[in-house]
Protein backbone atom coordinates (compact mmCIF):
# COMPACT_ATOMS: atom_id res chain seq x y z
CA UNK A 1 0.00 0.00 0.00
CA UNK A 2 1.33 3.44 -0.92
CA UNK A 3 2.51 5.64 1.90
CA UNK A 4 0.14 8.56 2.37
CA UNK A 5 1.91 11.89 2.54
CA UNK A 6 -0.39 14.62 3.86
CA UNK A 7 -0.08 18.33 3.12
CA UNK A 8 2.37 20.36 5.19
CA UNK A 9 1.01 22.38 8.16
CA UNK A 10 1.37 25.64 6.19
CA UNK A 11 -1.18 24.46 3.62
CA UNK A 12 -4.85 25.08 4.25
CA UNK A 13 -8.10 24.90 2.36
CA UNK A 14 -8.99 28.54 1.74
CA UNK A 15 -12.52 27.57 0.79
CA UNK A 16 -14.40 24.37 0.01
CA UNK A 17 -16.86 26.25 -2.17
CA UNK A 18 -15.30 29.40 -3.59
CA UNK A 19 -17.85 30.85 -6.00
CA UNK A 20 -16.91 31.11 -9.69
CA UNK A 21 -19.42 33.64 -11.08
CA UNK A 22 -18.22 33.21 -14.67
CA UNK A 23 -19.05 29.48 -14.55
CA UNK A 24 -21.95 29.49 -12.06
CA UNK A 25 -20.36 26.85 -9.87
CA UNK A 26 -18.06 26.67 -6.87
CA UNK A 27 -14.69 25.10 -6.23
CA UNK A 28 -12.27 24.11 -3.47
CA UNK A 29 -9.24 26.42 -3.30
CA UNK A 30 -6.00 25.50 -1.50
CA UNK A 31 -3.54 27.99 -0.09
CA UNK A 32 0.15 27.50 0.68
CA UNK A 33 1.77 30.30 2.69
CA UNK A 34 5.57 30.44 3.17
CA UNK A 35 6.76 29.20 6.59
CA UNK A 36 7.65 32.73 7.70
CA UNK A 37 4.47 34.37 6.39
CA UNK A 38 3.07 35.09 9.87
CA UNK A 39 6.30 36.68 11.14
CA UNK A 40 8.10 38.25 8.17
CA UNK A 41 5.79 41.13 7.30
CA UNK A 42 6.91 40.65 3.70
CA UNK A 43 4.89 40.56 0.50
CA UNK A 44 5.22 37.47 -1.68
CA UNK A 45 4.90 36.49 -5.33
CA UNK A 46 1.92 34.28 -6.13
CA UNK A 47 1.67 31.13 -8.26
CA UNK A 48 -1.81 30.13 -9.43
CA UNK A 49 -1.77 26.37 -10.02
CA UNK A 50 -4.45 24.22 -11.63
CA UNK A 51 -5.45 20.65 -10.66
CA UNK A 52 -5.18 21.74 -7.02
CA UNK A 53 -6.06 18.24 -5.78
CA UNK A 54 -2.68 17.00 -7.00
CA UNK A 55 -0.36 19.62 -5.52
CA UNK A 56 -0.02 18.95 -1.81
CA UNK A 57 -1.84 15.95 -0.38
CA UNK A 58 -1.56 12.38 -1.69
CA UNK A 59 -4.97 11.55 -0.28
CA UNK A 60 -6.69 14.36 -2.21
CA UNK A 61 -4.89 13.57 -5.44
CA UNK A 62 -5.85 11.46 -8.41
CA UNK A 63 -2.51 9.61 -8.62
CA UNK A 64 -0.10 11.07 -6.08
CA UNK A 65 0.84 14.68 -5.43
CA UNK A 66 3.54 17.05 -6.67
CA UNK A 67 4.40 17.83 -3.00
CA UNK A 68 5.00 21.46 -3.92
CA UNK A 69 4.59 22.43 -0.26
CA UNK A 70 7.42 20.18 0.96
CA UNK A 71 9.63 21.31 -1.91
CA UNK A 72 9.09 25.00 -1.18
CA UNK A 73 9.57 24.43 2.55
CA UNK A 74 12.94 22.77 1.81
CA UNK A 75 13.94 25.66 -0.42
CA UNK A 76 12.80 28.12 2.24
CA UNK A 77 15.13 26.44 4.75
CA UNK A 78 17.93 27.28 2.28
CA UNK A 79 17.00 30.98 2.22
CA UNK A 80 14.67 30.99 -0.77
CA UNK A 81 12.47 34.09 -0.63
CA UNK A 82 9.28 32.06 -0.90
CA UNK A 83 6.00 32.29 -2.78
CA UNK A 84 2.30 31.90 -2.09
CA UNK A 85 0.66 29.02 -3.96
CA UNK A 86 -3.03 29.18 -4.80
CA UNK A 87 -4.19 25.71 -5.83
CA UNK A 88 -7.45 25.63 -7.74
CA UNK A 89 -9.11 22.22 -7.75
CA UNK A 90 -10.13 20.94 -11.13
CA UNK A 91 -13.86 20.54 -11.56
CA UNK A 92 -13.92 16.76 -12.00
CA UNK A 93 -16.51 16.28 -14.71
CA UNK A 94 -15.97 19.93 -15.70
CA UNK A 95 -12.17 19.63 -15.97
CA UNK A 96 -11.91 19.20 -19.73
CA UNK A 97 -14.42 21.98 -20.29
CA UNK A 98 -12.74 24.48 -17.97
CA UNK A 99 -9.21 23.77 -19.17
CA UNK A 100 -10.00 24.03 -22.89
CA UNK A 101 -10.70 27.43 -24.50
CA UNK A 102 -12.46 25.72 -27.43
CA UNK A 103 -14.68 22.68 -27.69
CA UNK A 104 -13.37 19.57 -29.42
CA UNK A 105 -15.61 17.34 -31.50
CA UNK A 106 -17.04 14.42 -29.51
CA UNK A 107 -15.03 15.45 -26.42
CA UNK A 108 -16.73 18.69 -25.40
CA UNK A 109 -14.86 21.51 -23.73
CA UNK A 110 -14.81 25.18 -24.49
CA UNK A 111 -15.20 26.94 -21.12
CA UNK A 112 -11.54 27.90 -20.81
CA UNK A 113 -12.23 31.55 -21.52
CA UNK A 114 -14.65 31.81 -18.58
CA UNK A 115 -12.25 29.88 -16.35
CA UNK A 116 -9.41 32.25 -17.29
CA UNK A 117 -11.69 35.19 -16.49
CA UNK A 118 -12.42 33.64 -13.09
CA UNK A 119 -8.73 33.28 -12.19
CA UNK A 120 -7.73 36.74 -13.45
CA UNK A 121 -10.76 38.83 -12.51
CA UNK A 122 -12.22 37.11 -9.43
CA UNK A 123 -9.67 34.92 -7.68
CA UNK A 124 -6.54 37.06 -8.13
CA UNK A 125 -8.18 40.25 -6.78
CA UNK A 126 -9.48 38.27 -3.80
CA UNK A 127 -6.04 36.86 -2.99
CA UNK A 128 -4.34 40.24 -3.44
CA UNK A 129 -6.89 41.85 -1.12
CA UNK A 130 -6.73 39.28 1.67
CA UNK A 131 -3.04 38.30 1.67
CA UNK A 132 0.32 40.04 1.52
CA UNK A 133 1.08 39.58 -2.15
CA UNK A 134 3.28 41.26 -4.70
CA UNK A 135 0.34 41.88 -7.05
CA UNK A 136 2.31 43.15 -10.04
CA UNK A 137 2.36 40.96 -13.14
CA UNK A 138 6.11 40.29 -12.88
CA UNK A 139 5.49 38.53 -9.55
CA UNK A 140 2.42 36.57 -10.69
CA UNK A 141 2.60 33.13 -12.30
CA UNK A 142 0.13 30.63 -13.77
CA UNK A 143 1.30 27.01 -13.74
CA UNK A 144 -0.22 23.72 -14.82
CA UNK A 145 0.34 20.34 -16.43
CA UNK A 146 -1.41 18.42 -19.20
CA UNK A 147 -4.81 20.13 -19.71
CA UNK A 148 -3.69 22.48 -16.92
CA UNK A 149 -0.69 23.31 -19.09
CA UNK A 150 -2.99 24.20 -21.98
CA UNK A 151 -5.06 26.54 -19.82
CA UNK A 152 -1.96 28.10 -18.21
CA UNK A 153 -0.59 28.97 -21.65
CA UNK A 154 -3.95 30.47 -22.65
CA UNK A 155 -4.53 32.31 -19.36
CA UNK A 156 -1.03 33.78 -19.32
CA UNK A 157 -1.36 35.14 -22.85
CA UNK A 158 -4.97 36.30 -22.52
CA UNK A 159 -4.16 38.16 -19.32
CA UNK A 160 -0.57 39.13 -20.06
CA UNK A 161 -1.28 42.38 -18.18
CA UNK A 162 -1.69 40.30 -14.97
CA UNK A 163 0.62 37.30 -15.43
CA UNK A 164 4.30 37.83 -16.12
CA UNK A 165 5.30 34.19 -15.65
CA UNK A 166 3.81 31.13 -17.36
CA UNK A 167 4.86 27.55 -16.52
CA UNK A 168 3.57 24.93 -18.93
CA UNK A 169 4.34 21.28 -18.09
CA UNK A 170 3.51 18.48 -20.57
CA UNK A 171 0.73 20.53 -22.18
CA UNK A 172 -2.26 18.87 -23.84
CA UNK A 173 -2.04 21.30 -26.76
CA UNK A 174 -3.40 18.55 -29.00
CA UNK A 175 -6.85 19.08 -27.48
CA UNK A 176 -7.13 22.54 -29.06
CA UNK A 177 -4.68 22.23 -31.94
CA UNK A 178 -4.36 24.09 -34.25
CA UNK A 179 -6.69 26.70 -32.71
CA UNK A 180 -4.47 27.40 -29.69
CA UNK A 181 -1.56 28.30 -32.00
CA UNK A 182 -3.69 30.38 -34.36
CA UNK A 183 -5.14 32.28 -31.39
CA UNK A 184 -1.75 32.75 -29.70
CA UNK A 185 -0.31 34.14 -32.93
CA UNK A 186 -2.91 36.95 -32.80
CA UNK A 187 -1.93 38.09 -29.29
CA UNK A 188 0.27 41.11 -28.60
CA UNK A 189 3.58 40.94 -26.81
CA UNK A 190 3.63 44.19 -24.83
CA UNK A 191 5.43 43.22 -21.62
CA UNK A 192 8.44 41.10 -20.63
CA UNK A 193 7.13 37.62 -19.80
CA UNK A 194 8.90 34.47 -18.65
CA UNK A 195 7.53 31.33 -20.32
CA UNK A 196 8.78 27.91 -19.22
CA UNK A 197 7.80 25.00 -21.48
CA UNK A 198 8.65 21.49 -20.27
CA UNK A 199 7.87 17.94 -21.31
CA UNK A 200 9.52 14.64 -22.11
CA UNK A 201 10.03 12.64 -25.29
CA UNK A 202 8.62 9.49 -23.70
CA UNK A 203 5.25 11.01 -22.75
CA UNK A 204 3.87 11.15 -26.25
CA UNK A 205 5.19 11.04 -29.80
CA UNK A 206 3.66 14.49 -30.29
CA UNK A 207 4.92 16.27 -27.15
CA UNK A 208 8.18 17.48 -28.68
CA UNK A 209 6.44 18.83 -31.77
CA UNK A 210 3.80 20.67 -29.76
CA UNK A 211 6.34 22.27 -27.43
CA UNK A 212 8.41 23.47 -30.38
CA UNK A 213 5.28 24.76 -32.11
CA UNK A 214 4.36 26.84 -29.04
CA UNK A 215 7.91 28.17 -28.86
CA UNK A 216 7.84 29.10 -32.55
CA UNK A 217 4.59 31.06 -32.13
CA UNK A 218 6.02 32.95 -29.16
CA UNK A 219 9.23 33.80 -31.02
CA UNK A 220 7.21 35.17 -33.92
CA UNK A 221 5.31 37.33 -31.45
CA UNK A 222 8.62 38.81 -30.40
CA UNK A 223 9.49 36.88 -27.25
CA UNK A 224 13.23 37.20 -26.68
CA UNK A 225 15.61 34.32 -25.94
CA UNK A 226 15.80 35.26 -22.26
CA UNK A 227 12.00 35.13 -21.97
CA UNK A 228 11.68 31.56 -23.22
CA UNK A 229 12.79 28.25 -21.75
CA UNK A 230 12.06 25.01 -23.60
CA UNK A 231 13.17 22.00 -21.61
CA UNK A 232 12.71 18.63 -23.30
CA UNK A 233 13.63 15.70 -21.08
CA UNK A 234 14.74 12.49 -22.72
CA UNK A 235 12.43 10.57 -20.39
CA UNK A 236 9.60 11.19 -17.96
CA UNK A 237 6.03 10.05 -17.48
CA UNK A 238 2.87 12.05 -18.00
CA UNK A 239 2.28 12.10 -14.24
CA UNK A 240 2.57 14.02 -10.97
CA UNK A 241 5.82 12.29 -10.00
CA UNK A 242 7.56 13.70 -13.09
CA UNK A 243 6.02 17.16 -12.70
CA UNK A 244 6.85 17.30 -9.00
CA UNK A 245 10.50 16.53 -9.76
CA UNK A 246 10.59 19.24 -12.39
CA UNK A 247 9.12 21.89 -10.09
CA UNK A 248 12.42 23.09 -8.60
CA UNK A 249 14.35 23.93 -11.79
CA UNK A 250 11.28 25.65 -13.22
CA UNK A 251 10.64 27.61 -10.02
CA UNK A 252 14.26 28.71 -9.79
CA UNK A 253 14.33 29.73 -13.45
CA UNK A 254 11.15 31.77 -13.06
CA UNK A 255 11.79 33.28 -9.64
CA UNK A 256 15.58 33.48 -9.56
CA UNK A 257 18.45 31.76 -7.82
CA UNK A 258 20.41 28.54 -8.30
CA UNK A 259 19.08 25.08 -7.46
CA UNK A 260 20.62 23.95 -4.12
CA UNK A 261 23.25 21.23 -4.67
CA UNK A 262 21.72 18.64 -2.35
CA UNK A 263 18.38 19.01 -4.13
CA UNK A 264 20.22 18.73 -7.43
CA UNK A 265 21.48 15.28 -6.47
CA UNK A 266 17.97 14.00 -5.80
CA UNK A 267 16.77 14.98 -9.22
CA UNK A 268 17.59 14.24 -12.83
CA UNK A 269 18.75 17.70 -13.75
CA UNK A 270 21.90 16.37 -15.38
CA UNK A 271 19.64 15.00 -18.11
CA UNK A 272 19.99 18.24 -20.00
CA UNK A 273 17.63 19.85 -22.41
CA UNK A 274 17.81 19.08 -26.08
Amino acid sequence: MAHHCPAAPNVKVLSHDFWMPQLHRSRRIWLYLPPDYATSGRDYPVIYMHDGQNLFDDHASFSGAWHVDKTLNRLHAKNDYGAIIVGIDNGGEHRLAEYSPWARARMGGGQGSQYADFVALTLKPYIDHHYRTLPQREHTCTWGSSMGGLISFYLGLKYANKFGKIAVFSPAFWFNSPKIYDWAAQQRHHWPTQVYLMGSRTESIYMERHLHQAETVLRRLGFADQELTLLLRSRGGHNEKFWGKEFVPAYKKLFGGPVPKDLLKQQWYMDEAA
